[in-house]
């Protein structure tokens, strides 16, 4: 597929040196609280809760996709801003409740800041709910960069906050490597002549097709990462 050529035509033999993480379904599991939020509303508008397993896969997707699962609705309609303004405004108030690092990534971090590289996060969720969620993770001080969805003119899947991302890390888009749960994440991350790696932990949806998405590999859990990048910079051949 092009976007998986476009990679292999960017990248060179040089080690991973920053590893950027999308931020819902990647690096940390906010559907818990995305999930609380969308059924506040759904209750204050007098409709029934959604369970949480039909919110799950949709989180990864945003507001909208959110709104649009919960009421039905396109977004040209006159109230779906309204609404979608509102579930925005309930999830703020509720930003960390539930909210975690997946299990095995607070370990993933540290592996990688052992190794002596850094990290990033790349996500389309915007600043005012990104970065305060990623004080609460107690992250903000570790992290080489936080990107959010309008941080740059652009938002996945163009490669422009990936981009950015490398210039604020101080790497070249062939000397790191972009973590995601969603197809926009790899698309992305080709474009910018990373690496990628698909979280299958994250906010996969029954149709989703990921083995297509033109990834590198596919990571069962934050684990399997760690070994990717062990094998990856322990050998200077390209992918």
């Amino acid at each position: 597929m092009l976007t998986k050529r476009i990679t292999k035509m960017a990248q060179s033999s040089s080690s991973i040196r920053t590893v950027l993480f999308d931020l819902d379904g990647t690096l940390a599991d906010t559907a818990p609280d995305l999930a609380y939020a969308l059924n506040c509303l759904l209750r204050e508008q007098e409709r029934s809760p959604l369970p949480f397993e039909r919110i799950r896969p949709v989180v990864s997707h945003g507001a909208t996709a959110l709104v649009k699962l919960g009421f039905g609705l396109s977004p040209e309609e006159p109230v779906f801003s309204a609404l979608r303004d509102r579930l925005l405004s309930l999830y703020q108030q509720h930003l960390a409740r539930e909210t975690r690092l997946f299990d095995g990534m607070a370990e993933l971090l540290e592996f990688i800041e052992r190794r002596g590289m850094n990290w990033g996060v790349v996500t389309n969720k915007p600043a005012f709910l990104t970065e305060p969620l990623i004080t609460a993770l107690g992250l903000t001080e570790r992290a080489a960069c936080i990107i959010s969805g309008d941080t740059t003119a652009n938002r996945k899947p163009h490669p422009g906050p990936l981009l950015h991302a490398c210039r604020l890390a101080g790497s070249e888009g062939r000397q790191c490597l972009y973590v995601g749960d969603a197809e926009r994440d790899i698309r992305a991350g080709c474009l910018a002549g990373m690496h990628t790696l698909v979280a299958l932990f994250g906010y996969i949806g029954s149709e989703d097709r990921p083995a297509d998405w033109g990834a590198d590999a596919l990571m069962a859990d934050p684990g399997a990462i760690i070994t990717w990048i062990e094998n990856h910079t322990a050998t200077s051949q390209p992918l």
